[in-house]
């Protein structure tokens, strides 16, 4: 996928109109309708057909066998707008059961692609349509949600415009991310066995912004857009022009320290909610999270890196600004991932933005079992899950207390959650990182009834037993064995 299809020059762009500082989005992937918010989406119109079927796909510098959306890593983009419709149809070409999640949104559950928690998996040959409401502009993605397929190359971004957006500037660009094994190191269910049959953890992954030990995986290759950095994605532009940069990790072991070579960015979005701006030199994206941040380009051609923290390796991409400017090499030095790092505690959110006070708080503790590769919430497996059991209408306060000796990227189903930061208020987000030793608040509004997934964004934990629920009232009679 080329830089101009990805941001705002090519046939899937998002084209800006702009009227002072408000920009106007079309798109010609996804249908915005109007329809009362209380009334259940009909059958698929026009939308996008997601076909899950096995590819050779080029990574740049090297093809690979795997599994895709019609064909290509990463899956198409999907452009809405806040309070329109997503419609999409899921083809099943592939040899094993599969669905879609929708990674952020606030979604129907029978929308949300949890297998055996809000929809029975989409057998091979078969399809399911996806029809819902996008409630919130942002940046989020989908992703399937069986087994180690999300480790494969079924993703994709998915952008909700905000029809009143209050953020100027003159182009976008998406950045998804991703750390590769398949096709090269065998698959992620042959990385999964050997992880499963040994005791031991890599030691030589360890970074302390996170805590120790980063990883369980060492992937060969580190991609934005899909491309390796022998063969770079190129985001091309014009100097002075203000550019958003929307930064998804899709990976599924990895996180990211990312800078943009010669500039400072200002973060104003994570996980799709706006923030005050902050202006940093380099963030932490963990697996899951999303940042958008916009800078003011200069001429010339910059390295975009994303350090594999703790892993010895990059991601890299090139912003150029002026044609024939030179290529900076895919091991240049970027004096910006040494500057000031972005902190959960430089983000403000929007008064807007604020929950109602929580009425009492659930403590869930994250753990590993002595084997070493079973992670568990309060001691339980995904196979026996934790189950917070939650009204509807009550906000509950969660305290992640991280027991484990690694790291955690927490990700909550169906909903987003406050940040605590001691009595402060802070971000919302879906996805939150915790260290080990590190106790974490949210705070949840329950306004959204159903069973969903609670669940480390690492792909290897939540399928070593990491997966817990967040379920209204009673529990359906194939979760009785849950408590909280």
């Amino acid at each position: 996928m080329n830089g101009s299809a990805w941001g705002t020059g090519g046939g899937l762009s998002r084209r800006l109109l702009f009227t002072g500082t408000f920009a106007v989005a079309t798109s010609a992937l996804t249908e915005v309708a109007t329809a009362d918010r209380r009334s259940r989406p009909r059958g698929p119109a026009r939308g996008t057909v997601l076909r899950a079927r096995p590819a050779t796909v080029s990574l740049g510098g090297r093809k690979v066998a795997t599994w895709t959306y019609g064909g290509t890593v990463p899956g198409p983009i999907i452009r809405a707008t806040a309070g329109g419709m997503v419609r999409a149809r899921l083809v099943n070409d592939l040899p094993a059961e599969t669905t879609v999640h929708w990674h952020g949104i606030r979604i129907d559950p029978r929308m949300d692609g949890a297998p055996g928690y809000t929809q029975a998996p989409t057998k091979p040959g078969r399809t399911f349509d996806y029809v819902f409401r996008v409630p919130d502009p942002g940046t989020y993605f989908y992703h399937s949600h069986v087994g180690m397929q999300n480790d494969r190359g079924l993703y994709g971004p998915l952008v909700v415009a905000d029809p009143r957006e209050p953020l100027g500037y003159d182009e976008e660009f998406v950045v998804l991310l991703d750390d590769w094994l398949d096709g090269i190191d065998g698959t992620p269910d042959d990385a999964l066995r050997r992880l499963n049959a040994s005791t031991e953890h890599d030691d030589t992954l360890r970074s302390d912004l996170l805590g120790g030990v980063t990883g369980e995986v060492r992937h060969p290759y580190h991609l934005v857009n899909g491309r390796m950095a022998e063969a770079p994605e190129v985001f091309a532009s014009r100097p002075g022009r203000t550019v958003r940069f929307r930064v998804i990790n899709a990976a599924a072991d990895t996180a990211y320290r990312v800078a943009l070579g010669g500039h400072r960015m200002t973060i104003t979005h994570t996980d799709g909610f706006p923030c005050a701006p902050a202006t940093v030199d380099t963030f932490l994206i963990g697996m899951g999270e999303r940042y958008d941040f916009v800078t003011r380009l200069g001429a010339g051609a910059f390295p975009l890196v994303a350090l594999a923290e703790g892993k010895q390796a990059r991601a890299f991409a090139i912003v150029r600004t002026t044609p024939g400017a030179r290529r900076p090499p895919r091991d240049v030095k970027v004096p910006e991932l040494e500057r000031r790092l972005l902190a959960y505690a430089d983000l403000r959110p929007r008064r807007a933005d604020a929950l109602p006070r929580p009425g009492r708080t659930v403590t869930v503790t994250l753990g590993m079992r002595p084997s070493g590769n079973e992670w568990t919430l309060n001691d339980r497996l995904a196979a026996d899950p934790l189950r917070v059991r939650v009204e509807k209408g009550e906000t509950i306060r969660i305290v992640m207390d991280n027991q484990s000796p690694m790291w955690h990227p927490m990700h909550l189903h169906g909903h987003t959650f406050q940040l605590r930061a001691g009595e402060r208020r802070g971000v919302r987000k879906d996805t939150v990182n915790i260290k080990p030793r590190e106790r974490l608040s949210v705070d949840v509004e329950c306004d959204n009834p159903g069973e969903w997934m609670f669940h480390c964004h690492n792909l290897y934990h939540q399928e070593q037993g990491m997966m817990g629920v967040l379920g209204y009232g009673q529990a359906p009679p194939r979760n009785r064995h849950m408590s909280h």
